[in-house]
């Protein structure tokens, strides 16, 4: 006859075998749960911090941008020269210091003589265009829906000293722009301190793949800054050449602006070619058909020539994907937004394909068709 004892002691491993996989996969549950729960809690973080830090973010990241094309323009001298990086690094700022110096003693008088004369004949363009359609049904309506003259007056008051720069007023543009330069020239002294921090908060495990992440985003926004620093040269002495030879006025300053805008994509060049055509509208429609035909051009090369360049190096973004980032972050951050959407994208676009596409769906047939 069976011990009771001996069967309870027979029933006891059995019990445990059945709790031991239920405690298991609670553990499982709670830490899925701790898990959704922290990435939640980041996120929401992170929104945050957006919204309410969104213009220390902007600086930031315009800060990483100046490291980056500093970095690769002294990386370039060094192997030139056969130099070391760093001294290399302080020729390219000296250099590039010399010349911003040198061409803004010799043309600043001229610039600001231009600038108080654009903002002054804009609106008087504006008055005039509005004069002139009033004859046209149509075009009367068109023309009811451009701002006032003392409106334009305000919002070219606001543009012409600061073109192309995107953090608000005149003392504020010229803070921000030192912070930006001696945080890049920081930046681009010793990357490797800044990157190795930011890696070794990546697991072990993970840290070669993070490295290589690192160096793609590198190489791909070093390529985009390059190629559209070249860009917005050439675009600004060929409005400036072209406007002149066809007797347009303030060509200076007017191809000034277009070379600095035509950092901002698609948007840029049309924010230019306005108040160009404008001024020429004024003088006499034909010399306004032909200030519009210049620039369609220049950005019929751009587009075609300058362009394709560009992106051999860099990420090939659509032209849909790149007006849909610039309306969304010009909405979220107001111009600023605007100007360094192209570039956010291209640093999205990397992430998405290597840590998403790659690591996550494992399709590496971008990759193999690339390199193929």
């Amino acid at each position: 006859m069976n011990d009771p004892q001996d069967n309870l002691a027979a029933d006891l491993p059995q019990s445990q075998a059945q709790t031991q996989p239920q405690a298991q996969s609670q553990a499982r549950v709670a830490r899925r749960a701790t898990m959704i729960s922290g990435i939640a809690v980041l996120f929401g973080a992170g929104v945050a911090a957006v919204v309410l830090a969104a213009d220390a973010l902007l600086l930031v990241f315009a800060c990483i941008l100046c490291a980056i094309l500093f970095y690769k323009l002294s990386d370039i001298v060094g192997r030139r020269l056969r130099i070391n990086r760093k001294l290399a690094l302080a020729l390219v700022v000296a250099l590039l210091c010399t010349i911003i110096g040198v061409g803004g003693w010799a043309m600043a008088p001229q610039i600001a003589e231009q600038s108080g004369q654009l903002a002054k004949e804009i609106p008087a363009a504006v008055e005039r265009l509005q004069s002139e359609v009033q004859q046209h049904p149509i075009l009367r309506r068109i023309v009811a829906e451009l701002p006032p003259p003392e409106q334009v007056v305000k919002q070219m008051g606001a543009l012409v000293p600061n073109a192309g720069l995107f953090f608000g007023g005149v003392i504020g543009t010229l803070g921000n722009i030192i912070i930006i330069l001696f945080v890049g020239i920081y930046f681009a002294t010793s990357p490797q301190l800044y990157t190795n921090g930011l890696v070794r908060l990546v697991p072990q495990s993970q840290r070669p793949r993070a490295r290589e992440v690192q160096r793609e985003l590198g190489q791909t926004l070093s390529s985009w800054l390059l190629g559209k620093a070249a860009s917005m040269l050439i675009v600004g002495i060929v409005t400036s050449v072209g406007l002149s030879l066809l007797g347009v006025p303030l060509a200076l300053v007017l191809g000034i602006i277009a070379g600095l805008l035509d950092f901002i994509p698609y948007l840029g060049p049309i924010m230019a070619g306005i108040p160009a055509v404008l001024l020429a509208l004024s003088i006499s429609p034909d010399l306004a058909l032909y200030t519009l035909l210049l620039f369609v051009g220049i950005q019929m090369i751009e587009g075609y020539v300058l362009q394709p360049l560009i992106e051999a190096k860099a990420v090939d973004l659509p032209p849909a994907l790149v007006i849909v980032m610039q309306l969304v972050f010009g909405t979220l951050f107001g111009f600023a937004g605007v100007a360094l959407a192209t570039p956010l994208a291209a640093g999205l676009a990397v992430l998405v394909k290597m840590l998403y596409i790659e690591d996550v769906l494992g399709d590496r047939s971008m990759l193999d068709h690339t390199q193929g």
